[in-house]
């Protein structure tokens, strides 16, 4: 199975192959068809009518191959054919070896089975590039057998056809016995689950006599990959349950913890939401097996403070906290978040600590409270990291920063992670892979616990949910006073609703509103989509960015410039003068801060700005969101642009201005976008729209999926039942020793990229 295709089909042929991802025998029979047609009924050459799809059996009168005086393609190859009753041309186009191969099948009194669509040159029926089938040869009964067969359609290039692929694939699995194709699947679970062996399996997905065969074939080779994968988990999981564990922060005491105190300081009640998933968390922060988890709750729905408190189970344990957020805004606003719910709790040292206690009582638990970003100044920096290498308990909130060399966190308990799409998986992960809390007794470094927070997870999130590598809690209720945001589509080309916006804007500003406008570019020169303020991650760390463009079903336009905009709307008639504002993540923090000031207090109701206010932004006030060629942006920001309003308990609105067309893939990205105000159903849709992306390495989404047949979505069912019978593997034969079969199918689906991603995560 892992023989060298060119061993096999001869070098030009595998070197065709090979650029399509099949550079052995497993991998040619893993490249399997697209879709499966058939032959269609047979027309009756004098019923034809132009743009009819037609499927014929005729006799060539003639066929010639020539050379085309372009050389674009290079040689076409003409024919006549008849039903007996009419005549029709056929005309192919190639490569000249290739028209010349065809010109030998198609020889005048061959008998052929035409397929194509009917075109009219000069007055005259014809077929260009029909596929075809030399019928010669074969009796009746042979014919109607072809006629009902289902034919494999392949992924093509142009050195490479659909029907070479086939040909290939055939020549491979007329070499092949049983004992050529070892089956991954144990026997006893094949006859449990009805499925057929590895080899019946490929033969009737690449040649079936009937659909039946392919679905089968389909059906087997689907749970393969679910029990190869799953296999693969469990066998990571039992590996790192043997050698990794993490400290076990026990759950809070009712009275004179840091959370217990921090619950009761607070000057609302939890929701119920907030109260279940804290206790799933204090739960596995107090178990040694490290934690993987995603908090899953839509904007407002309280995540921060649900992070908050599992942090203080960790920090009043003695522990350090790190909370990650992709934008020093964000980081910004989380440290002030934090800072308001910890009121006095939050302190900087421990001389604040002793000047909250009165004499004569115990001294009130605190917490160390940093902030560290690329702005940090190098004084406050140093002091910092002084405090973090020390071991000093507490929370450290920072961007990209917190990921340096240069910081060390010894005691480092937990790792929350905000807003989880906008960083790479490697960097997710690099705070957990430095060293940090070592056991006295055994020397082991002990792993932080993880919390991944979203509200709109990533499709490759979804996936590895269902795939249970990511444990995952869910904040299914909004807290009081939060209002549904409505949301419309706005087209570009209707010019006078584009110009309703702004009179829109205006009643809201007078009513004591505030009005976002979003748009994808900083200036109207800039080459790409931009508004991302953090640094770019390191090679092969897709970010969920912007998804859209004019291969997407948008016009080929100027899109949306900050500057420019803000100008315009400045100089709007309907607006009435009202202030307008900017923000992007190219000005200094100092400008930021001042910009969002002026929009918070009303002086400036209007910002223009990049999706640097995509998360983090709180501005009760504001009730508009306006998104600029929101065809641009992936679900997850326009999920989180629209977050940006309804916070303040008033009626709020999302305007989405768009050029998609409709029925491309932008427009149905946005058509999900506004039905919906769930994000894990947004999360739902991208899959469906997009890809899980590589679940077993780095690439989050938009990249072919490293999976041929099964999804995470559809096949859910499916999965959680693999799983199962993985663990009961792997339980029984941790090594795979009597699986022989099985392992070397994870080795031979697994590379290098992807192994480390396993050792990693």
């Amino acid at each position: 199975m892992l023989r060298p295709l060119d061993k096999v089909l001869g070098k030009r042929t595998a070197d065709q192959l090979a650029k399509q991802g099949a550079t052995t025998v497993a991998g040619l029979l893993r490249l399997l068809p697209r879709r499966y047609d058939t032959w269609g009924e047979l027309t009756d050459l004098a019923t034809l009518a132009e743009g009819e799809q037609a499927t014929l059996q005729a006799e060539v009168v003639r066929s010639a191959a020539r050379r085309t005086r372009s050389g674009r393609p290079p040689a076409i190859l003409e024919a006549t054919v008849t039903d007996g009753s009419g005549l029709m041309d056929v005309v192919l186009f190639g490569a000249a070896g290739l028209m010349s191969a065809h010109a030998a099948q198609l020889a005048p009194g061959s008998t052929v089975l035409l397929s194509g669509k009917v075109g009219m040159r000069q007055g005259r029926r014809q077929l260009a590039s029909p596929r075809f089938q030399v019928l010669t040869d074969l009796d009746d009964a042979e014919r109607e057998a072809l006629l009902a067969r289902p034919v494999p359609i392949y992924p093509a290039t142009d050195a490479l056809p659909s029907w070479r692929v086939a040909k290939a694939v055939r020549a491979v699995l007329d070499q092949l016995g049983p004992e050529d194709v070892p089956d991954p699947i144990p026997a006893d679970l094949r006859d449990s689950e009805g499925l057929i062996d590895a080899l019946t399996a490929y033969r009737w997905v690449h040649m079936p006599q009937d659909p039946s065969q392919w679905k089968a074939a389909r059906a087997r080779l689907r749970h393969e990959e679910a029990l190869v994968t799953q296999t693969a988990l469990a066998q990571r999981r039992a590996e790192h349950a043997a050698t990794r564990t993490a400290v076990a922060w026990p759950e809070p005491e009712a009275s004179g913890s840091l959370r217990a105190a921090l619950d009761a300081s607070l000057p609302f009640s939890l929701t119920e939401g907030q109260r279940r998933v804290g206790d799933e968390l204090a739960a596995a922060l107090a178990s040694a097996t490290p934690m993987q988890r995603l908090l899953q709750g839509d904007v407002g729905s309280g995540k921060t403070l649900v992070a908050l408190r599992a942090m203080a189970q960790v920090v009043g344990g003695g522990g350090q906290a790190a909370l990650l957020a992709p934008t020093e805004v964000l980081a910004a606003q989380h440290r002030d978040s934090l800072a308001a719910l910890l009121g006095p709790l939050a302190s900087a040292g421990t001389l604040e600590s002793s000047l909250l206690t009165a004499p004569g009582q115990a001294p009130a638990p605190t917490t160390a409270l940093h902030l560290l970003t690329g702005s940090t100044p190098v004084p406050e920096r140093r002091r910092i990291l002084a405090a973090l290498a020390a071991g000093e308990p507490g929370i450290v909130v920072g961007t990209h920063a917190l990921l340096s060399q240069t910081v060390r966190t010894p005691f480092l308990g937990l790792v929350v992670v905000d807003e989880q799409h906008r960083f790479g998986v490697a960097q997710r992960d690099a705070l957990r892979e430095r060293p940090g809390i070592t056991d006295p007794a055994t020397g082991q470094v002990r792993t932080p616990h993880l919390l991944v927070m979203t509200a709109t997870p990533i499709p490759r999130t979804i996936a590895m949910t269902v795939f249970g590598d990511l444990a995952t809690s869910v904040l299914d209720e909004l807290p009081a006073g939060r209002s549904p945001v409505e949301t419309f589509l706005v087209p570009w080309e209707r010019q006078s609703w584009v110009e309703g916006l702004w009179r829109r804007a205006a009643t809201e500003i007078a009513g004591g509103g505030r009005v976002y406008v979003v748009c994808p570019r900083i200036e109207a020169g800039d080459g790409a989509t931009t508004g991302e303020e953090t640094p770019e991650p390191p090679a092969g760390d897709p970010l969920d960015g912007p998804a859209g463009g004019a291969g997407d079903g948008a016009p080929d336009r100027a899109l949306a410039a900050v500057e420019d905009w803000a100008e315009r709307l400045a100089r709007e008639p309907a607006l009435g003068g009202a202030g307008v504002g900017a923000l992007t993540g190219r000005m200094t923090s100092a400008e930021k801060d001042a910009a969002m000031r002026a929009f918070a207090s009303g002086a400036a109701p209007v910002l223009v700005a990049t999706t640097v206010i995509e998360v983090g932004v709180d501005v009760p006030e504001a009730t508009m969101m306006v998104i600029l060629d929101a065809d641009r942006f992936g679900l997850s920001q326009l999920h989180q642009l629209r977050g940006r309003v309804g916070r303040g308990g008033r009626p709020s609105v999302c305007m989405a201005v768009t050029g998609a067309e409709v029925g491309s893939p932008a427009y149905h990205r946005l058509r999900a976008f506004a039905s919906t105000l769930d994000g894990f159903a947004l999360a739902e849709a991208d899959l469906d729209l997009r890809s899980e992306g590589n679940v077993l390495g780095a690439a989050q989404s938009g990249r072919r999926s490293d999976l041929d047949l099964l999804r995470a979505r559809r096949d859910a069912a499916l999965i959680e039942r693999a799983r199962a019978q993985a663990e009961a593997i792997i339980a029984a034969d941790p090594a795979l020793a009597e699986h022989r079969a099985l392992a070397a199918a994870i080795a031979d689906r697994l590379d290098d990229e992807a192994r480390a991603y396993l050792e990693r995560s």
